[in-house]
């Protein structure tokens, strides 16, 4: 995907205030109606910690900030097509630096890399929001008072970790058994997206090929380790087997070939297919090529029954597709591509960085394990679960961030013997928001926002809806909570909660979530 052309900021500077004005008339009323929930939020944390200034929600900027937050994602929408939100695609276009789904790195786009994802402060800044000095970041005593009841609630089980960082810095401002390696859950796509984007870099793109074996009529289709790959009309921007249909009948007729026989080539990977849960609703088979991540429904995302054998089906979808094009094929079976075979078409994923943001908002398993198999080929690992497994923590290791006591059985999280430590996460999240790592951008830009996008759709009702931008974690007895979130002094904070031999899931969640929204509500610099 190529970034449009950047506007200067006088340029973007009418469309930001039709923006803010368009939700003027629904700040008024989102800050008298937030003003009820957030003081009763107020009241129940302080029954449990005594602080100033934590929970002035219901007051001046601070209500006007949040209402505001909520009003521009509503007028704007959240995400755009490729997962960045159009808020920082403004704010960029203001600060005329590069961006958008490649993140600079684009043919024909500036060589000026990206800054640093932007904190929610800093677009109402630019929304013609206050401006002010920055207060000092919260001390160490201030967050232990704040986090210390509401993380050692029994909802949160005896084995849990904590840890909070300051993005600017890198500094870690709290931590509570920080360095203990646990269950992580879905958290651990963050990582697989830090070791992915590093060895692959933000524009790598995932190749669907088709080839002609000389002299014999085989014509193979080649799987490049694309679970987006999609048999649909409207492809949404992905890499379409339709058009690879179409692309290939064109170069067999202009070859005079009208019959071949079909083979499909899942040998980029190695290593056994079924992931170690075994058949599950929230993972496909992991093989070098399916189509629309092998669901057996019109779903994108979320937990569906999958197809038994993803590369026979999608070999059969391309079948149909390619015979619609006046090419007859026979039915199709395994093989393995030669050497001497003649590319005759292919189909690209949209960049690596699309593909991050769409794991992280959905917390899609099928992408993670694509990305760990990635990672695996581009580093000289072997391409299965172990190698991958390697090959995350070698990158992680590359980026100087604190691997001792992690282990990595899978990219995902489906696996309950991943280890990995809040001091991790939140190093790993701190560093994606460097100006020195713009290719780790898009891990900021793909975590949910509260309350709006992917799966912190529903959570947060009552709490930073728009302000929290986390990954979830949820295993059977286990849960975890990994972003950020902006505190009431300006602060870009990291965070990591990991919890596990939990008893009840939605109390867990529930605590996590008051955790994270007492960071948001701090003043507590």
């Amino acid at each position: 995907m190529v970034v449009p052309e950047l506007r200067p900021w006088r340029a973007a500077r009418p469309r930001l205030a039709r923006i803010a004005g368009a939700v003027r008339p629904r700040l008024a009323r989102a800050a008298t109606a937030g003003r009820p929930r957030l003081a009763r939020l107020g009241r129940t944390v302080s029954a449990q910690v005594t602080r100033p200034k934590t929970w002035q929600y219901t007051a001046g900027a601070a209500t006007a900030g949040l209402a505001l937050a909520v009003g521009v994602v509503t007028a704007a929408g959240p995400w755009d097509s490729s997962g960045q939100r159009k808020a920082e695609r403004d704010r960029a276009v203001a600060q005329e630096g590069t961006g958008g789904a490649d993140h600079g790195r684009s043919s024909g786009t500036a060589a000026k890399a990206p800054g640093p994802a932007p904190s929610a402060a800093s677009v109402l800044t630019g929304l013609g929001g206050a401006t002010g000095r920055v207060k000092s970041a919260p001390g160490t005593k201030a967050l232990s008072t704040l986090l210390d009841p509401l993380l050692g609630v029994p909802a949160l089980g005896a084995r849990h970790s904590a840890a909070v960082v300051d993005v600017t810095t890198g500094k870690r401002l709290y931590g509570a058994g920080s360095g203990t390696a646990l269950t992580p859950a879905s958290t651990t796509k963050i990582a697989t997206a830090a070791a992915a984007l590093n060895a692959l870099g933000p524009d790598h793109r995932l190749t669907t090929r088709t080839a002609l074996e000389p002299d014999t009529k085989e014509l193979v289709l080649v799987g490049g380790g694309d679970p987006t790959l999609t048999a649909r009309k409207d492809t949404e921007g992905l890499a379409s087997l339709r058009t690879l249909a179409e692309d290939t009948a064109a170069a067999l007729k202009k070859d005079g070939v009208r019959e071949v026989t079909l083979s499909y080539d899942t040998t980029l990977y190695a290593g056994e297919e079924l992931h170690p849960i075994g058949v599950n609703d929230n993972l496909a088979r992991v093989s070098a090529l399916m189509a629309d991540e092998a669901r057996t429904d019109d779903s994108t995302s979320g937990p569906v029954p999958r197809v038994a054998e993803p590369a026979a089906e999608a070999a059969r979808t391309f079948a149909d597709l390619i015979e619609d094009h006046g090419i007859t094929t026979t039915s199709p079976g395994p093989s393995k591509a030669t050497a001497r075979a003649e590319t005759l078409a292919e189909v690209s994923s949209p960049p690596l960085a699309a593909l991050v943001e769409r794991m992280l908002t959905n917390s899609d398993n099928d992408i993670a394990e694509a990305l760990a198999r990635h990672t695996a080929l581009a580093t000289g690992e072997r391409p299965d679960l172990t190698g991958a497994g390697r090959a995350i923590r070698a990158e992680l290791g590359k980026l100087g961030l604190p691997v001792k006591g992690t282990e990595f059985k899978d990219g995902s999280g489906l696996n309950r013997d991943n280890r990995l430590t809040a001091d991790l996460l939140t190093a790993l999240l701190a560093q994606s928001g460097d100006p020195a790592h713009p290719e780790l951008r898009p891990i900021l830009t793909g975590l949910p926002v509260a309350g709006f996008t992917g799966t912190l759709t529903s959570r947060y009702a009552d709490g930073a809806a728009g302000v929290v931008r986390a990954k979830t974690g949820t295993l059977t007895g286990v849960n975890a909570l990994a972003g950020t979130v902006v505190d009431q002094d300006g602060h870009l904070l990291a965070f990591a909660f990991l919890a596990t031999d939990t008893t009840n899931a939605a109390e867990a969640q529930s605590a996590l979530d008051k955790a994270a929204t007492a960071l948001a509500g701090c003043g507590c610099g």
